[in-house]
């Protein structure tokens, strides 16, 4: 799709070193406390959501099915970011290689966009739920499920390879490659590059608006057929029922596309790499912060399975 070049034609030191939240000790501190509980807690209730759908009988439907694959994603997803992040808040910086560079954005991009693919899917997932509930399990199939997974991950894959690789056939200034963000992202490391990026700047928005507008699209069109399949169910109850289980993914898909289409949509002649910057930590920590206390806190299923499999868990260390 792409051009590219195996070989990677650097010239000086091939490291890079991420630039400081702040240089005040009491804030590192803090900013390492904060930014640590936020990751275990995105582990903690992510994993749950994995586990409890593993291990319970009642929530193999493809809707959990999907859930949990994006818990695994989001558990990836930060992974690749917040342990470099966590061990470079405090003042010695430590230096990151370009192949170490091009590892952390090629998995970042990929689980990034799978994540967008996996928002999409779920659209549609509710959309033959709630307009088509007679012939749901008809179509939505194990295999289909499966297959529309491995689709969007390969899809990822091939995207991100493309741009990766792309971005790295750079060559890179200065003696010291200060990278103004906390990962190695797109357009931070393309603002280090002392060559005409116009080509690449041209790809990343076609990569953008393949993970970020298409999807987009389609999940809007989807929730317009599935407003309208809402608004005809005559019980109150149902159509509240209905409201609810879609809000909550509707919140998560908006804070998710949102954010990132401020990032990597918007022209770098307009664009501040300190907004950017914080529009990073919302994707990074708020998201994949939101996905387990929204599917928990607002779904009875999960909220039973759990409270079941904790109660069975005590009655059995209590015998």
């Amino acid at each position: 799709m792409f051009a590219r070049s195996p070989v990677l034609n650097q010239s000086g030191p091939t490291e890079f070193v991420f630039r400081v939240f702040t240089a005040v000790p009491e804030f590192q501190a803090l900013l390492f406390v904060l930014f640590l509980l936020l990751y275990l807690m995105i582990l903690c209730g992510n994993t749950a959501i994995i586990w409890v759908v593993c291990t319970h009988s009642s929530l193999r439907t493809p809707m959990y099915f999907f859930l949990s694959n994006l818990s695994f994603i989001e558990i990836s997803y930060t992974t690749v970011v917040v342990p470099l992040l966590l061990s470079n808040i405090f003042g010695a910086r430590k230096p990151i290689s370009l192949a170490g560079c091009g590892a952390q954005m090629f998995f970042f991009v990929t689980l990034g966009s799978a994540d967008c693919f996996l928002l999409a899917i779920m659209a549609y997932d509710r959309y033959v739920a709630i307009c088509h509930p007679l012939h749901y399990t008809l179509i939505m199939t194990q295999k289909l499920c499966i297959q529309m997974v491995g689709c969007a991950v390969g899809l990822a894959l091939y995207l991100s390879l493309q741009l990766t690789s792309l971005i790295f056939t750079l060559p890179f200034c200065g003696h010291l490659r200060e990278i103004n963000h906390f990962l190695c992202d797109v357009p931070p490391v393309l603002r280090l590059a002392c060559a005409d990026i116009r080509v690449h700047q041209a790809v990343l928005y076609v990569v953008s608006i393949l993970v970020l507008i298409v999807p987009f699209i389609l999940i809007s069109v989807s929730y317009v057929f599935i407003t309208m399949a809402i608004l005809r169910i005559r019980s109150a109850e149902g159509r509240r029922r209905a409201f609810s289980t879609c809000s909550s993914h509707l919140t998560v898909v908006l804070l998710q596309y949102g954010f990132c289409a401020l990032v990597y949509l918007r022209p770098q002649s307009v664009s501040s790499v300190e907004e950017d910057r914080q529009f990073a930590l919302i994707y990074t920590f708020v998201t994949p912060l939101l996905n387990p206390l929204i599917y928990t806190l607002r779904n009875k299923d999960v909220k039973g399975a759990l409270r079941n499999a904790i109660i069975g868990k005590a009655a059995l260390d209590t015998d």
